[in-house]
């Protein structure tokens, strides 16, 4: 997939006639997870994700292919997803380069500006980190030390006798 993210529930969407963005929901598969620790929120997008209830909102606001009126928009096809994987439920997963096709727009006027993912730093983004560079953003905190030391007492369970 090369440096391309994988598109989630909660993808900022937009379309080149429209006047605002709107939020994809995932309605066509609920297996699959990405970027959730308790995979209860982040569900991948496929190209199975079609039809107007697909948005959270369904609009775009105004659409200047309807003279600036309402825009309802109703995805009819997905492109450029990824071919190499299909999930459960016969679908190809979306990435942040993908776009849609609504009848009112043109072939790919519908296009992604999040991705939907949210980075959620854990202990290991820390040791894998550059010290050095920790160093001079954070001076403050010595993270070789911190990530080496031990706490005196049994943590949270501890706590409570």
């Amino acid at each position: 997939m090369s440096e391309k993210h994988v598109v989630v529930q909660g993808a900022e969407c937009k379309c080149q006639f429209g006047s605002a963005t709107d939020k994809l929901k995932v309605l066509s598969q609920t297996k699959h997870y990405a970027n959730d620790k308790q995979g209860s929120n982040k569900l991948i997008a496929t190209n199975l994700d079609k039809g107007g209830a697909t948005l959270q909102e369904n609009t775009f606001g105004n659409c200047s292919k309807k003279n600036n009126n309402p825009c309802t928009p109703s995805i009819t096809e997905w492109q450029s997803f990824y071919e190499e994987v299909e999930l459960s439920n016969g679908g190809k997963i979306l990435l942040e380069d993908s776009k849609a096709t609504c009848p009112t727009g043109s072939p790919g006027c519908i296009t992604f500006v999040t991705h939907g993912q949210i980075a959620e730093p854990c202990a290991q983004n820390f040791k894998n980190g550059n010290a050095e560079m920790h160093g001079q953003l954070n001076p403050l905190v010595r993270m070789n030390a911190m990530l080496a030391a031990q706490p005196a007492h049994g943590g949270c369970e501890d706590a409570s006798k």
